[in-house]
């Protein structure tokens, strides 16, 4: 497993916030799908707009408070952000 079980749980719970439908329904399938499609755990706010200034996405202009909501960026209530590109 890749991804902590803090981090599992969490994408779980609130994965309808980037999809229309369930994309995992256990731990492992979780754990599968967010390494499948290169998910990333950032340990602050700041290393989260570094990785979308490393990937090129166009953030010129953006908030701190607007990255954050941006749907693909869960907050993960401990500090760090998960970031699950579709």
């Amino acid at each position: 497993m890749k991804f902590d079980k803090e981090c599992l749980n969490y994408f779980l719970e609130h994965q309808m916030q980037l999809f229309p439908e369930k994309v995992a329904e256990t731990l492992e399938e979780a754990d599968e799908f967010l390494e499948d499609c290169m998910a990333v755990i950032c340990k602050n706010k700041k290393e989260v707009r570094a990785y979308f200034e490393e990937s090129g996405a166009d953030i010129a202009g953006m908030s701190m408070e607007d990255i954050l909501k941006a749907e693909e960026v869960f907050a993960l209530g401990d500090g760090r952000y998960l970031i699950v590109e579709a």
